[in-house]
């Protein structure tokens, strides 16, 4: 049942008390006003996943699994496999090279399983369980039609679940993180380094070769999220608040960012909050990028990286009430943030205009002239330089809906947004324009086949 969303936010009952910006009750360029809750879940609800343009998947601490409709909000499936927490998914899509018709599940837990369900017939397609530790996080190679599991090892498996090669066990926690490069090769998160892996056929038979081609020991911490920017580049981020930029062909540094709550005072607060933030609040726990800038979240701030000029171009210190879970990009240079505090939140990334933020000394429009007189100008235009600030974080939406941790959330471009929560509720939240313009029409076409209106309706 759809309800209007009001906006607003009160602070959590004995929350510490931030400088976190608020929206307030008027939206007007939020375009989610309308809502939907599904209930089907009966615990934590951690994990989204697309299976196509009008299909998602959840999975929940239960260890169960749910297929949605998003236009009804109807359950299609309910996939029972594992008794014990989901700890990785991902979708294994369908593919005419290969001739194979589903979409596949991939559901990694806690109880050292790996299931693969089919979400055509709701059948389960396969399963394995012969792991030594819990495996962290799985991909899909869909250029090899292999997937790969990263645990206290890495492996290559086939769509048919048969085991084609593995690497030794790892110490450190294992492999935290896990995604493609270019040249089949990958890039694992063990402990403090990147390790990066190259998968090759053997000449065996079912075989496949998993060769290390380097050990990457840029990071002063464990890392514990990786994203691909785009072809030639991909970033890690580890608990000592370091962002690295790689090549992804020759793996070389191509720039680094490091201490991000450190960087700039909070100009707004008082003395006692400009202490620096303890140390949970340090580590990047997530990475966005719309392909020109890198998103960072730190503790519940979000920075800016742009890769051109390989500096923080904006951030917002104080984005949430509590620590950010889940970030991603969206259409229109705007970006999605959901945090521990039960809040959802759309920002976008506006260029500011120049010399704003900075008062013109009177010598300014003359600085390119030689004299004394201008080295005030001089270093006003320095400073502005150094600075790097010359674009701003804007809060254009606040999504108050789930009462607990907002785990994560999908974008989709025809139906809004999804986001699941600790609350064990799922929501749809759908653009209230658009809703609106559906409706009328749905109306118009029910009362001409009535046969109770001579002209047709059209929604422009």
């Amino acid at each position: 049942m759809f309800r209007w969303l009001l906006g607003g936010k009160e602070p959590q009952v004995g929350a510490e008390k931030t400088t976190v910006l608020n929206i307030g009750e008027e939206q007007i360029q939020n375009p989610y006003t309308e809502l939907t809750a599904l209930k089907g879940h009966h615990d934590i609800v951690r994990f989204l996943v697309q299976v196509d343009d009008n299909r998602f998947a959840s999975a929940c601490d239960d260890g169960s699994v749910l297929v949605w409709d998003l236009q009804t909000g109807e359950v299609l499936f309910e996939f029972h496999g594992h008794n014990q927490k989901i700890t990785a998914i991902a979708v294994f899509p369908s593919s005419e090279t290969y001739h194979v018709k589903a979409n596949l599940i991939l559901t990694a837990s806690s109880d050292k399983t790996v299931i693969a369900w089919d979400c055509e017939s709701g059948q389960q397609w396969g399963k394995t369980s012969d792991f030594h530790s819990t495996v962290k996080t799985l991909i899909v190679v869909q250029s090899l039609d292999v997937w790969l599991s990263g645990g206290s090892e890495l492996r290559v498996w086939n769509r048919n679940f048969n085991l084609l090669g593995e690497t030794g066990c790892f110490s450190d926690g294992g492999i935290l993180a896990l995604i493609e490069l270019p040249k089949n090769c990958v890039a694992a998160a063990v402990g403090k380094d990147l390790i990066i892996f190259k998968i090759s056929m053997s000449k065996e038979l079912d075989k496949w070769d998993i060769f290390q081609m380097k050990c990457l020991s840029g990071h002063q911490d464990i890392v514990r999220t990786v994203i691909n920017v785009n072809e030639l580049t991909f970033v890690s981020g580890c608990d000592a608040g370091e962002l690295i930029v790689w090549d992804a062909l020759d793996w070389s540094i191509q720039g680094s960012e490091r201490n991000f709550p450190h960087m700039y005072p909070q100009q707004d607060s008082p003395p006692e909050n400009r202490l620096l933030p303890p140390q949970e609040e340090v580590s990047i726990q997530h990475l966005s990028s719309d392909r020109e800038c890198v998103y960072v979240a730190v503790g519940r701030g979000i920075y800016v990286y742009n890769l051109y000029t390989k500096r923080v171009i904006a951030f917002q210190k104080n984005a949430h009430d509590s620590s950010i879970q889940h970030m991603a990009n969206i259409p229109n240079r705007q970006l999605v943030s959901c945090s521990e505090d039960g809040s959802v939140r759309i920002w976008e990334l506006r260029s500011k205009p120049q010399l704003q933020a900075e008062s013109v000394p009177a010598g300014f429009f003359t600085m390119w002239s030689f004299g004394k007189g201008n080295k005030q100008s001089n270093q006003t235009v320095k400073k502005m330089n150094e600075n790097g600030i010359v674009a701003s974080l804007e809060l254009i939406g606040d999504l108050i809906g789930h009462s607990s941790a907002v785990q994560m959330f999908l974008y989709f471009q025809d139906h809004g947004l999804v986001t699941c929560s600790a609350d064990q509720l799922i929501i749809l939240w759908k653009e209230g324009k658009r809703e609106s313009r559906l409706r009328s029409l749905l109306l118009f076409q029910k009362l001409e086949q009535n046969g109770d209106l001579q002209f047709r309706y059209s929604p422009h």
